[in-house]
């Protein structure tokens, strides 16, 4: 058994609300998994679950070889680090992160060596003597992970941490988190709606609709291969584009417009039977071209490094992701090239990959 196991966890309010429809999920020690999903998918329902904040209707938990289930949170040996800091105002930040070993009738000596050990592993060494309110929210949350460090659990949890941060700070934290992780090595349950954070921090994602997961792999899996459309579009930005296209004999088309595809996916498409799909296109895998598929520039988005540019085509709307600058204009015509390789074929109707 791994680290943490989940088993068939259901989660049901007033017998009619179904808010986790049995979530299947297991990782090894030291590994970082993801729990990524819109608002209402119940990700954080399921972290308070391996908390022990809440319960489950019907499945069952287990940290290491231990069931955990129905135990309460004290007697799982975690630590939790919330979107909300949760740090006690009237202390000083050694006293915040102290608080937790001191709880447990840690000694005072064993308490100011890993206060001493946490501070300068988070660089917060010389905010020791500062009360919350005299930090910025970077400072805080660094706090917040100190008090969590300062136990040495089997297993962190993070809900949303970085959400109450700028962008900068995010960008800065989402490496501390990765740096000390990395340090650490301890298992590590970390809730996000933020599909950058997921791709970029974990080892595995869940990523989760509607009380379900979706599909549970490696950050290339799911960007590479997704399961099905939600998750083709959910992670990545811009968005994957999505052309509605039919199958006609043994070509795909959409509006009249032939699609590339491989031979691979043209014996998927025979074998899966329905001749209504979708065509899936990271907008990194567009380029302009001399020649291809001609359209019109409807949007350009310049963002420094590269430019999103739509193009209003024949087989419907396309955006492209280009590097550097696009010596074009709002109207002008262009043409767009694409490997079939990098093309993602989807049942239209229940969303699933086809090829």
């Amino acid at each position: 058994m791994g680290a943490l196991a989940i088993r068939n966890i259901h989660k049901t309010y007033n017998e009619t609300v179904h808010i986790l429809k049995g979530i299947d999920l297991e990782i090894d020690a030291g590994e970082f998994l993801i729990l990524v999903g819109p608002s209402g998918c119940g990700k954080s329902t399921l972290l308070s679950m391996i908390a022990g904040l809440d319960h489950p209707t019907r499945g069952s938990i287990h940290i290491g070889e231990r069931e955990v289930t129905h135990l309460p949170s004290k007697d799982r040996d975690i630590a939790m680090v919330f979107q909300s800091y949760a740090l006690y105002p009237n202390m000083t930040v050694a006293q915040n992160i102290a608080f937790g070993l001191e709880i447990r009738k840690v000694p005072k000596d064993e308490r100011k060596a890993a206060v001493d050990r946490v501070s300068a592993m988070l660089q917060i060494g010389h905010l020791l003597d500062r009360k919350p309110g005299q930090l910025s929210g970077g400072q805080r949350q660094r706090v917040a992970m100190g008090r969590a460090l300062a136990r040495d659990p089997k297993l962190f949890l993070f809900d949303e941490p970085l959400s109450n941060l700028d962008a900068k700070l995010r960008v800065e934290m989402r490496a501390e988190i990765k740096l000390l992780h990395q340090r650490t090595q301890t298992t590590t349950v970390y809730v996000t709606h933020d599909q950058v954070e997921a791709m970029t921090l974990g080892d595995r994602i869940a990523v989760m609709k509607d009380g379900l997961v979706q599909q549970f792999g490696t950050p290339n899996d799911i960007y590479n291969h997704p399961a099905n459309r939600f998750v083709a579009e959910f992670i990545g930005s811009p968005a994957m584009n999505m052309v509605d296209a039919q199958r006609v004999g043994q070509a795909l088309t959409a509006h009249g417009v032939e699609l590339a595809i491989t031979d691979a996916q043209r014996a998927a498409v025979q074998a899966h039977g329905s001749a209504e799909l979708v065509y899936g296109l990271r907008p990194e895998s567009i380029g302009f071209a001399a020649t291809g598929l001609r359209g019109k520039l409807s949007m350009i988005e310049p963002t420094g490094p590269e430019t999103y540019a739509t193009v209003d085509t024949a087989a419907g709307k396309l955006t492209a992701r280009v590097p550097g600058v696009l010596q074009a204009a709002v109207g002008d015509a262009v043409h767009l090239q694409w490997a079939a390789e990098q093309s993602h074929l989807f049942d239209r109707a229940s969303g699933v990959r086809v090829g």
